[in-house]
């Protein structure tokens, strides 16, 4: 497990040295690419908004990778830090949503558009500027950021001086080096940057042109078979006994239910979002045995991946009892249970997919415990 995390932390974390031929990083010295960009405030923020700051602050970030996580409250700390000197501090999204593959957000509750921007900046009571250029990524174009975050510093005459990681570490307590700090301390004692270059670390950035392995990466999801076994009693209890070494999500929905139908779909993406890290997604139809083609038909449409299973006896009160006790009621019915049977989220009714989400994200093991804090903590971590 800790071996398989790793391998996704390399593969996530993009060391910069060098821009990608294809999107070459802007010149130090380059004056400063115009822009004209939605926020998540719903203004259209421009570069000249900004004339008045003696140093501009750009910062390319997002909101699926967990290394800009780590970033978001280092960039508001910093616009809270300067704000009174003067510098403006800017966020832009570069990534196109389109080319995001499912499974790129296995540390995050959703994706990179303005929309999404908007639910993330208010759940972390995010105050910066944070604009989208997830359209046509015209800017992100312009400056040729290679990771989520980097950063862009700017002199009076919007000239750069200093593009590269904010700091060394995205674990807060082993930062020992803050370039960028440094480089707007130099431009507003007129000093030139001790460092005007460094290499960045993140979640690359996910040009248009990736859409087409998006796109190939949900053939291979639809080329999945679907299957539905039947359940006994004595499978319920061991389901809820949960004796694996995965997380597992149990979903209880009915053909007849219109809300288990609703949620459907956010299930099995928050399956493909996460199945990476372990977490196992079991849907159970609490219809009569016989009704098998009726779950099985429903199943096929929503293109149900996940281990999916059906009561085998008519007695409905008993399955439900067999798994829970104290369940009495209606679907849906959805429980989060740990290894070894703890439940980390339980929910009688249609649930909040994204509170669902970032419960899973408190409690799948990861590398480093700062990214389930983030999601433990809710706002202001």
């Amino acid at each position: 497990m800790k071996v398989m995390l790793k391998i996704l932390l390399l593969l996530c974390v993009t060391l910069a040295a060098y821009a990608d031929d294809a999107h070459p990083i802007l010149a130090l010295g380059s004056p400063a690419p115009n822009f004209e960009l939605p926020g998540v405030d719903g203004k259209t923020h421009k570069l000249a908004d900004y004339d008045a700051s003696p140093v501009l602050v750009v910062v390319f970030t997002c909101n699926h990778c967990p290394i800009a996580q780590m970033y978001e409250q280092r960039i508001a700390q910093l616009a809270a830090d300067y704000k009174d000197r003067g510098v403006a501090v800017v966020a832009v999204e570069p990534n196109d949503p389109a080319a995001i593959r499912i499974d790129e957000l296995d540390s995050s509750d959703m994706s990179d558009s303005l929309e999404e921007m908007k639910m993330r900046t208010q759940y972390k009571n995010l105050t910066y500027p944070y604009l989208y250029d997830g359209e046509t990524q015209s800017v992100t174009r312009a400056y040729g950021p290679q990771a989520t975050p980097h950063v862009f510093v700017f002199d009076r005459e919007r000239r750069l001086r200093y593009e590269g990681r904010m700091d060394n570490s995205y674990r807060v307590e082993q930062v020992k080096s803050r370039e960028a700090r440094d480089a707007i301390d130099a431009l507003l004692a007129h000093r030139d940057p001790a460092v005007q270059h460094t290499g960045v670390f993140g979640c690359s950035t996910k040009w248009k042109e990736k859409q087409v392995a998006r796109d190939e990466a949900l053939r291979k999801i639809e080329a999945r078979p679907v299957r539905l076994e039947m359940a006994s009693a004595e499978d319920l209890k061991k389901l809820r006994a949960n004796a694996t070494d995965k997380m597992v999500l149990v979903s209880f929905w009915a053909t007849w239910c219109g809300s288990c139908i609703h949620e459907f779909p956010d299930m099995q993406d928050t399956f493909r979002m996460y199945s990476v890290r372990d977490l196992e997604l079991v849907t159970v139809a609490a219809n009569l045995p016989d009704e098998k083609p009726s779950v099985q038909r429903i199943l096929d449409k929503m293109h149900a991946t996940s281990r999916n299973l059906l009561f085998s006896a008519d007695d409905t009160a008993a399955m439900q009892a067999a798994f829970d006790p104290a369940w009495q009621s209606a679907v849906p019915y959805t429980v989060l249970i740990a290894p070894g049977g703890k439940v980390l989220y339980q929910k009688q009714g249609e649930v909040d997919i994204l509170e669902l989400r970032r419960a899973i994200l408190a409690n799948l093991p990861a590398e480093y415990e700062g990214f389930n804090k983030y999601w433990a903590a809710g706002t202001r971590p």
